[in-house]
């Protein structure tokens, strides 16, 4: 019984390595492929107040912007600039994409901001 297991796992894996093999030849869709292991090599640096002040600089952008575009609150970053706090795992990646690529993320940016119409005033008779 466990030979006959064994050979069933074996040939499935003999056919599942000749299926991804076929699909690179005609250059087929991989997506249908499960990769089970990925490691990313990033390189983050330090985010201190100084770290995150200057990525925020680099997006030319205000602490209330910068907050809302992280998806964060003012005090947030404030207390990340101000070293009170540090920035979670997510907010340090996000942050490494923008020090990579700062002119796009200003213009992705400029994109999303939605100017808030101003009220005029009324003068009372």
């Amino acid at each position: 019984m466990k030979q006959k297991a064994k050979k069933r796992v074996g040939q499935q894996i003999i056919e599942s390595l000749q299926e991804f093999v076929e699909a690179l030849q005609t250059g087929a869709d991989l997506e249908t492929f499960t990769c089970r292991r990925v490691e990313v090599a990033v390189q983050r640096p330090v985010y201190d107040g100084e770290t995150v002040q200057e990525t925020r600089k680099q997006m030319r952008a205000s602490q209330a912007v910068f907050a809302r575009f992280l998806g964060v609150s003012v005090q947030t970053v404030r207390a990340w600039e101000q070293g009170e706090n540090v920035p979670s795992d997510i907010a340090k990646r996000f942050m490494d994409e923008i020090r990579h690529n700062p002119d796009y993320w200003r213009t992705r940016l400029r994109e999303v901001i939605v100017r808030k119409k101003r009220v005029a005033a009324t003068s009372s008779k």
